[in-house]
């Protein structure tokens, strides 16, 4: 049975029709990435967790998003090239979305929807964000780039990861592992 949030339309990174119910009955851990962000280095541990974990069931998704400092400014080709040579990025990468604001994309709504709540220092990482200058968003917004929601096999979020979470972090290989 697909659930509400895996039958939500979402195009790849090339254009084509997908969703998250292509990736039903594994475990799939959403990413909302940029490319000019001081975490873009995280594209590394995503691809390694993707190829550590990914024959136990994990899939890493990625979602381009231009709503932080405009740090993802580059089009849907752009961002792919960008991947694939610079950190080898190999597992899925969805099109461009809005992920914060009144046009955030149904995905990121259902998303913050179902795990309002994030593991991890938020007050910390909004505090470094006022520090330079930057008015971060309010709970349960997706505070900035590289906040992680892990859905389970059966499609539920089952966790929720500020930005500065690594992806190496021992708490979220720990979610990971359990759903695995």
């Amino acid at each position: 049975m697909t659930t509400a949030i895996e039958s939500i339309p979402l195009k790849t990174i090339t254009h084509e029709d997908s969703s998250l119910g292509a990736y039903a009955g594994k475990v799939r851990l959403v990413v909302n990435v940029a490319s000019k962000c001081g975490l873009t280095p995280q594209y590394e541990g995503l691809e390694e967790l993707y190829r550590q974990y990914q024959d136990k069931g994990l899939v890493v998704l990625g979602f381009p998003a231009n709503d932080f400092a405009g740090q993802e400014p580059g089009t849907n080709a752009e961002i792919a090239e960008f991947c694939r040579t610079t950190f080898s990025v190999d597992f899925p990468m969805f099109a461009k979305i809005p992920v914060t604001g009144d046009h955030k994309h149904p995905l990121y709504a259902e998303l913050v929807k179902q795990h309002p709540g994030s593991t991890g220092d938020g007050d910390a990482f909004r505090g470094m964000l006022s520090g330079h200058g930057i008015t971060p968003t309010q709970a349960p917004e997706v505070l900035w780039n590289f906040e992680k929601f892990l859905i389970d096999r059966d499609g539920k979020v089952a966790a929720r990861f500020v930005p500065g979470t690594a992806p190496n972090d021992p708490a979220l290989v720990a979610k990971i592992e359990e759903l695995l």
